[in-house]
């Protein structure tokens, strides 16, 4: 995985108690989606110092039913109760898990030391995408796959990705006012890719992995352009929906600063009816630093029996654009700091078979084709 160099922590060597005691008091700005809508000076100035500051921004009037979301999450719950060997049909190594379930300790962060994640995951994609992308790159633009008699789940599923994907595209729309680009430089990078939508079950985790410091979520920047999430949902032992713990549970952002180049550890969960926005490596690429990938853990409580349900939506550049810092922000340093340049495509690749859900074997598929050919042709 390609991006800027900074300063990190494993967190894995940290004591828990002591992780957390890192954490400061520092306010992530909320931004009124409608505000942006109407170029409001304010809001831009919050949005750019929040994703320069923090990678991330609180938003709020994003107009997305909490209700619908939390009736997402009961069908999606329901879904999970099935057997392994049900939900199993439902996906698989064949589309390196980018539809349908993933099973847990499937995904692990390429710096945990191949410590996987405690979750259980459900992949679709909301937005139609290119047609021909299908034929080059099938895992990543696979068909949908769904549960027999769940149509709720489905119709949910669908609205509230394209409802987040919307508010993306707002937001998009937003930076490149911030930065100065031209109108529609982004929609334009991402029209017709790889976008796609997930479901997550944290599993419940046992008192000696509390003990060990377990985390739901090993330190990760995402890799994608932009993440959207509208807010997870906690249920206690006895599987009822319920408040999130007050122990320091959810997820957890590392801010940077001049004074700490280490990061800062500090909350990233939105204030009620907010949802939130991330920025990935790729939105870094692009903008040569400007706006950062802020690494990220998701943290359980300190209480056993507790899941929790939670929804991302990722976009991502088109699988044929280049990775390489727009104009506007080339120069010496950032041409240096992201090299060499790389097509969004194989850098998804790359990237999926890091966090093992794609096989070694697909970077065959970075390389040239017909070394098979010409040793067949020679022997005959």
């Amino acid at each position: 995985m390609r991006y800027k160099a900074q300063a990190r922590h494993d967190l894995s060597d940290v004591p828990f108690d002591l992780l957390f005691g890192e954490i400061m008091s520092l306010n992530i700005p909320v931004v009124s989606l409608d505000a942006l809508r109407t170029n409001d000076a304010h809001q831009a100035q919050s949005l750019t110092y929040s994703l320069k500051q923090f990678g991330l921004i609180h938003i709020k009037d994003h107009g997305i039913d909490e209700n619908e979301v939390n009736e997402l999450y009961d069908c999606y719950r329901a879904f999970t109760r099935l057997t392994d060997e049900e939900k199993a049909k439902l996906g698989g190594a064949d589309v390196w898990y980018q539809r349908g379930w993933t099973p847990p300790n499937t995904e692990k962060a390429v710096i945990a030391n191949g410590q996987p994640d405690f979750k259980e995951c459900y992949f679709i994609a909301p937005i139609e995408m290119d047609a021909e992308l299908k034929l080059e790159f099938p895992e990543l633009i696979a068909e949908n796959i769904w549960p027999t008699d769940m149509p709720r789940f489905k119709e949910l599923y669908l609205k509230i990705g394209k409802q987040v994907h919307e508010i993306g595209l707002v937001l998009l729309a937003a930076c490149e006012k911030v930065l100065g680009l031209p109108e529609n430089t982004f929609k334009q990078l991402i029209e017709g890719g790889a976008h796609v939508s997930r479901l997550l079950r944290y599993l419940p985790i046992t008192e000696e992995q509390i003990q060990s410091s377990i985390l739901w979520g090993e330190e990760h920047t995402d890799f994608n352009l932009l993440t959207l999430l509208p807010g997870g949902r906690f249920y206690d032992e006895n599987d009822q929906a319920c408040p999130a713990p007050k122990d320091g549970s959810g997820l957890f952002l590392r801010a940077h600063s001049s004074e700490h180049p280490e990061g800062i550890l500090l909350s990233g969960t939105a204030p009620k009816g907010c949802m939130v926005a991330q920025i990935g490596q790729q939105l870094e690429i692009l903008t040569g630093g400007r706006f950062v990938a802020t690494p990220h853990v998701i943290t359980p409580p300190k209480t056993t029996g507790y899941t929790r349900m939670s929804f991302a939506h990722f976009m991502h550049v088109h699988p044929h654009q280049l990775l390489t810092p727009l104009a506007p922000f080339r120069t010496k340093e950032t041409i240096e700091a992201y090299r060499p340049p790389v097509m969004a495509g194989s850098y998804d690749i790359k990237t999926l078979v890091d966090i093992g859900l794609a096989p070694t074997s697909a970077l065959d598929s970075l390389g040239y084709r017909h070394y098979s050919r010409l040793e067949k042709q020679r022997n005959g």
